[in-house]
This record gives C-alpha cells, sequence and structure tokens, in this order.
C-alpha cells in the first residue's frame, strides 16, 4: 500500500542519516475509504494526488510546531506492507483526519518511492499559512485563505537518490 508520510526537511534529514521514517505507529495518509467519500471520485491518480495533498498539511502542521524548520513542505510516498496500515477510530469522525492511516512497525526509508518537497520559492507563502494555522483552525476565513495560499504551490517530485541534496549533505556541502 502506498502511503504518504508529512515530513520537515530536518526530519527527512534525520530519516536520511538513520534509514527510517520511524517506528509505529507512524501517522501518515493514504487512499481510504473515507477519503474516497470526501473526495467522490474513482480515478486512483486523483486520489493518490488527494491523499498527497492531506499529508502536506500535515507537513504543515509539523512545520507551524517547529519554527526553527525551513519553511518547506515535504512528504515521503512509501510503500509498505499491506495489513501494516489501520485507521484510528478514534479519529474516524474528524475532518481533519480524512486520509490518515497508523503505520505499524519500522518503516525503510529504502522502501521510499519518492520524496515531495516545496521549492524555494513557497517558503514565503508556507511560513505566512504555518502563522495562520491556529486562527484558520479557530474558523478564521481569512487565515483559512492563507493557509489555502501554500496549496497553490505544487510539491516537486524527487527521486529518492536526491535526498542528500535535497537536506543539504550532498557533494560540495
Amino acid at each position: 500500500m502506498r502511503v504518504y508520510v508529512p515530513l520537515t526537511l530536518p526530519g527527512l534529514a534525520e530519516a536520511y542519516r538513520t534509514g527510517e521514517l520511524g517506528a509505529g505507529p507512524l501517522v501518515a495518509y493514504a487512499v481510504t475509504p473515507a477519503l474516497r467519500e470526501w473526495y467522490l471520485s474513482d480515478d486512483m491518480e486523483e486520489l493518490e494526488y488527494a491523499a498527497l495533498n492531506r499529508a502536506a498539511l500535515a507537513s504543515l502542521r509539523l512545520l507551524a510546531a517547529d519554527p526553527d524548520a525551513p519553511r518547506r513542505r515535504v512528504v515521503v510516498a512509501v510503500d509498505v506492507p499491506d495489513g501494516t496500515t489501520a485507521v484510528d477510530p478514534d479519529r474516524g469522525l474528524d475532518p481533519a483526519a480524512v486520509g490518515e492511516v497508523r503505520v505499524t512497525g519500522t518503516v525503510r526509508l529504502a522502501k521510499a518511492a519518492a520524496v515531495h518537497v516545496d521549492l524555494d520559492d513557497a517558503e514565503a507563502d508556507v511560513r505566512a499559512a504555518a502563522q495562520a494555522l491556529p486562527a484558520a483552525d479557530a474558523g478564521d476565513d481569512d487565515a483559512q485563505f492563507v493557509v489555502d495560499g501554500a496549496e497553490d504551490h505544487e510539491l516537486l517530485w524527487y527521486a529518492t537518490q536526491e535526498i542528500p541534496n535535497l537536506v543539504g549533505l550532498g557533494e560540495g556541502s
């Protein structure tokens, strides 16, 4: 099963150093029945894109909690064995949890299919969105508009071999 794990650039650097995205339960996003119902599509590419975007929002939340992290959202697409994911029944009715799954066991970075990261030019909008999240969560429409502004930036696709360069550990760093 393909899952999308939200991270920050420091989190990605740590995963690169350890070879693991983390030990379970790990929060990720996937095409779940709730996501299918919420998105109203049968197109698997569209559904996976929706799961990726849910993970990007979760990455934004991680950035809001870590003011020292570079203001770029990071999502790792990784394939995990069927049966290692579960939906948290306590969060099933929470709209913020649509597509959210818990992955049990250790998730090896070697199983990653790709990494999705904002370009540098998204940093100002991502910074503003991270700052606006609390107000948006409280129902402020203007703040929600700012948060939505980060979604105007597409996350770019990177091969896993490019991770050292993304986290500043590549040649010449």
